[in-house]
């Protein structure tokens, strides 16, 4: 028996996961936020920060509904929620 090798390697580059894509958000969103103090007519770079703010919310909903154990890990690793 075989054992497929997809599993093994999605553990190290698991890209999709909900923790490393909450991760990506809370990157690009510092990004632009620095961005906006110095451009605050940049209105469409306001857009998409509060889509991308949004997105990140929905996803730790759904990783606190799955996971409330995850979630503080997310939550402290990243510093948000004071």
């Amino acid at each position: 028996m075989v054992e497929k090798k997809e599993k093994v390697d999605s553990k190290k580059q698991n890209t999709g996961g909900s923790e490393f894509q909450i991760t990506v958000f809370t990157n690009r969103i510092k990004n632009l936020t620095e961005h906006l103090k110095s451009n605050k007519k940049d209105h469409n770079t306001r857009r998409g920060l509060m889509r991308l703010v949004g997105k990140r919310k929905k996803l730790l909903s759904y990783v606190k509904d799955k996971s409330n154990e995850r979630y503080e890990s997310v939550i402290k690793s990243l510093g948000l929620r004071r």
